[in-house]
């Protein structure tokens, strides 16, 4: 088990700056060996921290992207329906035909029963649980508590080994009770300008330490507006690599191409309409 200091070290060197409290929620989570709820607004980088966490553990990365109307067979398992047609129109007549297509030759894994049977334990990334329905949480627990799952012509199978299991929300449902006593919990916010400016240093080619530190801080003003989308740290990246295609080396020498390439970060009609030139002069008077 790694300290918080390691964790903050060897994600960074993955390409993800974490802040101290995220790196102790993470060394909690391999610690106890729990599974770790992040929950956030979208584009803080929640995502993220599964990926480098696999990096971190060289592991595969094993994700269920969450979506209203998610069941089990698409989660968990499915028998591959024309396989087993075809056996038993192979075999008509005999008797064990039955048990033999019910078997793991014609087991089709999704990924939560992936997860539990790999030979090295795996990050299973559980992608928006808010979006799924409430029974498909509801079915999640037995996993999440037992790592086993069960399988109705198999029995319950346990966990070869256990995954490193994140889970992320961006709050549009309340989770039940149940599911979060079975996980640490984060919340991610965006990142403060320190924070924002290593981002930009360790993820866009090229950027100086003044530049990414000029744009952290406009991101920032930016943010404070009353925005319908607010920019995430995908789309600060976004328009970091975009200036620095441009060959801007210091915002306030280029302010027309700063509002223009704002499309980078404004993602809405109403957003591009509400900062203006003028409210995007304002904003860069107080970036130094």
């Amino acid at each position: 088990m790694k300290g918080r200091d390691e964790i903050a070290q060897a994600l960074a060197a993955s390409g993800y700056i974490a802040d101290a409290d995220l790196a102790t929620a993470i060394s909690l989570m391999q610690l106890l060996r729990r599974p770790l709820l992040l929950e956030g607004e979208a584009g803080v980088g929640k995502t993220e921290v599964a990926k480098a966490l696999a990096k971190v553990h060289a592991a595969e990365l094993i994700r269920l992207q969450c979506y209203e109307g998610l069941d089990q067979s698409s989660a968990l398992y499915e028998w591959n329906y024309q396989r087993q047609l075809l056996a038993i129109q192979a075999h008509r007549g005999s008797d064990s035909i039955e048990d033999q297509v019910f078997s793991e030759k014609y087991l089709l894994e999704r990924p939560l029963l992936a997860a539990i049977r790999r030979p090295q334990a795996p990050v299973l990334l559980i992608d928006e649980i808010d979006r799924a329905d409430d029974e498909f949480e509801a079915f999640l627990l037995e996993l999440l508590s037992d790592f086993q799952v069960s399988i109705p012509e198999l029995g319950t199978i346990p966990a070869v080994t256990i995954p490193h299991v994140v889970l992320t929300s961006n709050g549009t449902r309340e989770l039940s009770d149940a599911l979060r006593r079975r996980c640490l919990y984060h919340y991610v916010d965006y990142p403060d300008v320190d924070r924002e400016t290593r981002i930009i240093l360790a993820r866009v080619t090229g950027a100086s330490p003044s530049l990414s530190l000029q744009i952290a801080r406009m991101v920032e003003g930016v943010r404070k507006e009353e925005l319908r989308k607010v920019p995430g740290v995908a789309e600060t990246l976004d328009w970091a690599a975009a200036l620095i295609g441009l060959d801007v080396r210091d915002l306030h020498d280029a302010p027309e191409t700063v509002h223009e390439t704002l499309i980078c970060l404004l993602k809405t009609h109403e957003d591009r309409a509400r900062v203006t030139p003028e409210v995007m002069q304002r904003l860069l008077g107080k970036v130094a």
